[in-house]
């Protein structure tokens, strides 16, 4: 973790110089100088005695010049829809694990998808950071291009841009909705209630293709009675939860799109007396840690959100550090299913 050095204002406003923290550490410039260009070549003992120095002295770097010598900010942009959730927040913590480790900032930024919060966000990020992760359902090639410098590394996680010109980090939703719906057959339930996410969104579209998908193959038809719309809010899953308790033939499994709407779809069931699973069974997607404590536990399409997060960061850095050599790659993430309590016996 980072931390914060509390120092105890001067007797004299003069600022000290990078020779005195020198003279005072015992070492050269050169090595002062390394420790506060995140230099990996000198030894950690040292960086701690020129830090311990230089806070004593009250040294700070010119860090406008450095950058414009070096060229870089040592900072990395994140451009997100929401900060609110624990799938974002799990995403941010494997993202600032990375970062901190090569001994940069992260800039977090959120656009609520919506076009205009999305252009203000990208602008703000020009000339600040090294870097960009950009995860949101409306970017498009054409913001970001006439938004950012050409040469800025981007790496698109969960985003579906239709240029090759940028990174790509994506989940496999299709796949994952398909076996935990196939999961759910396995538990002899053919009458499946589908929870969608917002409408338009790029993910619930591909989950809602897997789930028609698993359909398709058991020879069962889609019926719009048991699809219920959704933003991927867990108040979204209760009040979905609600209407399926008021229909005459009530599906035996839910399948929500995310956790967030399972776990709020079975906050309804247990309200109005409905066991989950002996009556209605709920699985849900993303795998986030409150799925593994609630009663009963969620069976859910697991995502390594923490891990994502840092894959997308170390691709930043490999693009960053590659410069001009580097190669664009697209990786497809493959999913699991964590099986629990929610859907019944294993």
């Amino acid at each position: 973790m980072r931390r914060l050095i509390s120092c105890s204002a001067p007797s004299t406003p003069m600022k000290a110089t990078i020779k005195e923290v020198a003279d005072k550490a015992g070492v050269s410039v050169a090595t002062v100088s390394r420790v506060f260009n995140n230099s990996p070549k000198v030894v950690e003992e040292t960086r701690n005695r020129i830090i311990l120095v230089a806070g004593e002295l009250r040294y700070f770097p010119n860090h406008a010049a450095r950058s414009l010598s070096t060229q870089r900010t040592e900072s990395i942009g994140m451009l997100l829809p929401d900060l609110h959730g624990e799938f974002f927040s799990e995403v941010i913590r494997g993202v600032d694990e990375t970062v901190q480790e090569q001994r940069h900032h992260l800039v977090v930024s959120s656009s609520h998808n919506k076009k205009s919060e999305i252009q203000a966000a990208l602008q703000m990020m020009r000339g600040r950071v090294d870097g960009l992760i950009v995860m949101s359902a409306d970017i498009d090639a054409k913001s970001l291009k006439e938004n950012l410098p050409s040469r800025l590394p981007v790496v698109l996680l969960n985003c579906f841009v239709d240029d090759n010109a940028f990174d790509s980090i994506n989940i496999d939703n299709v796949g994952g909705a398909y076996h935990v719906v196939m999961h759910l057959f396995g538990h002899k339930h053919t009458r499946i209630a589908i929870i969608n996410g917002t409408e338009k969104n790029h993910d619930a579209t591909l989950r809602l293709k897997g789930y028609s998908k698993a359909l398709e193959e058991q020879n069962i038809r889609r019926e719009e009675e048991l699809m219920f719309p959704g933003d991927f809010t867990d108040s979204a899953g209760y009040d979905a939860a609600k209407r399926i308790l008021s229909m005459k033939k009530r599906p035996t499994a839910i399948f929500a799109s995310n956790d967030s709407m399972a776990i709020g779809a079975m906050s309804a069931l247990r309200e109005f007396g409905v066991d989950v699973p002996t009556e209605i069974a709920v699985v849900g997607f993303d795998d986030i840690p409150i799925a593994r404590i609630i009663r009963p536990k969620l069976t859910t399409v697991h995502i390594a959100i923490n891990e994502l997060g840092k894959l997308a960061s170390e691709t930043l850095f490999a693009a960053i550090n590659a410069k001009d050599h580097h190669v664009q790659h697209h990786r497809l993430i493959p999913t699991t299913i964590s099986i629990r309590e929610s859907c019944g016996k294993h």
